[in-house]
C-alpha cells in the first residue's frame, strides 16, 4: 500500500473552524495541495459527518471512483488547506458551490 504524504503536517494546523464534524476531501487537495474548486453538502451519512465533500475540480471520474483517492478529515483540517471555505460551512444540505476563478470566494451552482 502506497503511503500518502499530506501537504500539511498535523502539528502545523491552526484552529480555524470550531466544529467537531468531519468531511470528505480528495487527495488533489490534501496531498497535491490544490485549492478547493468545488464543494457540496449532502445529507450526513452517519454521526459526526458534516455532509461536506471537497474537490479541487480537476478530478477525473476515474479518480473520484477510486476510494483510495479521498479520505475523511475534520472540517478544521480542510479549512487549513483552504480558508476560503470558512464562510460557507454553515450553508444547508443541498448546497453546491464552485470557486469564482481567480478569487477566494465561491458561488452557488444553479440547477
Amino acid at each position: 500500500m502506497k503511503t500518502k504524504y499530506y501537504k500539511l503536517k498535523e502539528e502545523d494546523l491552526k484552529d480555524l473552524c470550531n466544529s467537531p464534524k468531519w468531511c470528505i476531501a480528495t487527495d488533489k487537495i490534501t496531498v497535491e495541495g490544490m485549492k478547493v474548486g468545488f464543494m457540496y453538502r449532502e445529507e450526513p451519512s452517519e454521526e459526526g459527518d458534516s455532509g461536506w465533500r471537497f474537490f479541487s475540480g480537476t478530478e477525473t471520474q476515474d479518480f473520484v471512483d477510486d476510494p483510495k483517492n479521498a479520505m475523511m478529515f475534520s472540517l478544521n483540517t480542510i479549512a487549513n488547506y483552504d480558508e476560503a471555505i470558512l464562510p460557507f460551512l454553515k450553508y444547508s444540505v443541498g448546497t453546491e458551490l464552485e470557486r469564482v476563478e481567480g478569487e477566494d470566494t465561491f458561488r452557488r451552482l444553479e440547477e
